[in-house]
């Protein structure tokens, strides 16, 4: 292979990894050889572990607080679509062929997100962000321990027509009593 083509490659595999603005490579024969930058590299190192957003506004237009706001509203954005399509929603497929039901069936999509945010939100303001505590309790958890109470049916005895049954709705457990605690959801139990 030429030169030209060794060093287009070795140029290529820089700037894929993105190392170009901190180490330059040369080729010296058959060897590569690397030279860093150390204002490059302490300024890297003091970015390490952060992240940055850069933007084309001006900042007469927009400060850099407003900037990351806007940023943090397009994360909420994408992880909402992300929990309706595949997540706890699953928006998709919808199998209804008029434009009035597919309506119906996102709208319905929308208050259950709308929904789902307001328990999360209740959730982390009694337990804890999982990012805090490790075993606080997400949605999908509280909707586990709730999903286990489901209502049980009782044929009464003595009964000759077999007709007279009771359902009745179990006492929740401690657990499933502090997640409807903090719901705010109050059960009539008899």
């Amino acid at each position: 292979r030429s030169k030209i083509a060794e060093r287009n490659e070795v140029v290529e595999k820089s700037s894929r990894r993105k190392i170009g603005g901190l180490v330059s490579l040369r080729l010296e024969g058959r060897r590569i050889v690397e030279t860093i930058d150390p204002q490059a590299e302490r300024r890297a190192l003091e970015l390490a572990g952060c992240y940055a957003i850069v933007t084309d506004v001006a900042k007469e237009k927009l400060d850099a607080d407003a900037v990351h706001a806007r940023c943090m509203a397009l994360q909420k954005v994408e992880r909402d679509f992300r929990a309706m399509k595949t997540g706890l929603l699953e928006i998709r497929p919808v199998f209804v062929r008029k434009e009035s039901r597919t309506r119906g069936h996102v709208l319905c999509c929308l208050l259950a997100l709308k929904l789902s945010r307001e328990m999360e939100r209740r959730l982390a303001a009694a337990f804890g962000h999982t990012g805090q505590d490790p075993h606080a309790v997400t949605l999908p958890d509280a909707l586990a321990a709730l999903g286990r109470l489901t209502l049980l049916t009782f044929e009464v005895a003595g009964d000759t027509t077999g007709d007279t049954t009771v359902t009745r709705l179990p006492k929740p457990d401690e657990h499933q009593r502090k997640i409807l605690d903090a719901l705010q959801v109050s059960m009539a139990l008899r």
